[in-house]
């Protein structure tokens, strides 16, 4: 069993280490690293996994997560450059970053997967996109995609993908809670307690991501057998088609997307996507 250190125990880089567990990962393989005193305690109090400083975490592990924020990657990466080596699997999870800036960073040959996770990691039900740098083989992605599946599904796509990902799975939680957030409003604008409007909207929306899971049908059909004629439901989709519902979380989706390329331009050594 390969020991893994996650660079980084903020809150998905927690809910990795609990998934590892969960998934029967022995917790004397698993270390984490966490600048701040009192979380690191807590974390080791509620999982029993060790805290240790980067050098031990880099030097004990053969797995190394990076799980920090992008605009906090270069200061690790200037700590553990130079003790990377090519037998370490790195796997990053920060947003909007490539591979190639980690391949740069360390020895020759060190293998890179990036992955995009989401937040339903929490959960244990996040969606993962995992994609190879240039030296990570298939076995390597199958040790991501193993690790990841202790926390939600992986899929496995071509990096020049992930930009795409990030907005649409990555960013996506965002968007169904603002909707869900919106309809709990609406709930209350016409008389409901706003509990009994939050229990209303949260169930249908776990019912309705069910329905769409087992594979009941095209989300158009789906939402066909939920719309009489002359109904009320055919009323409010009218509404939404009116306000342009649709098209502001297509756009929005390419607002993120934008941003994601922006994000990873700079980490790039070649001409970029934002370049075009």
């Amino acid at each position: 069993m390969s020991t893994i250190a996650v660079l980084g125990a903020g809150k998905i880089g927690e809910s990795l280490l609990s998934g590892l567990i969960n998934a029967g990962h022995a917790t004397e393989k698993l270390l984490f690293t966490e600048r701040h005193q009192q979380r690191a305690e807590e974390l080791t109090e509620r999982y029993g996994v060790r805290n240790v400083d980067i050098a031990d975490a880099v030097g004990q592990a053969d797995v190394l997560v990076v799980s920090v924020k992008p605009q906090d990657i270069e200061p690790l990466l200037e700590l553990i450059a130079l003790l990377v080596t090519p037998e370490k699997l790195v796997v990053t999870l920060c947003a909007g970053l490539p591979t190639e800036l980690f391949e740069r960073r360390f020895a020759a040959g060190t293998p890179v997967v990036r992955v995009m996770p989401n937040t339903p990691m929490l959960v244990g039900e996040a969606m993962s996109a995992v994609s190879a740098g240039t030296h990570a083989t298939d076995s390597h992605l199958e040790t991501v995609e193993e690790m990841l599946g202790s926390v939600g599904r992986v899929v496995r796509i071509p990096e020049s993908q992930q930009d795409a990902v990030t907005a649409l799975s990555g960013s996506g939680p965002a968007y169904f809670f603002y909707l869900v957030e919106a309809m709990i409003d609406a709930g209350i604008l016409l008389g409901l307690p706003r509990a009994v409007a939050a229990e209303l909207i949260v169930q249908s929306a776990v019912g309705s991501a069910a329905m769409l899971r087992e594979g009941e049908g095209h989300p158009v059909i789906m939402r066909e057998g939920v719309t009489s004629p002359g109904g009320t439901t055919i009323s409010g989709v009218r509404e939404l088609e009116k306000h342009g519902v649709r098209a502001a979380l297509i756009d929005a989706i390419e607002a993120a997307h934008s941003r994601s390329v922006e994000l990873g331009a700079k980490h790039r050594s070649g001409p970029s996507e934002a370049d075009d």
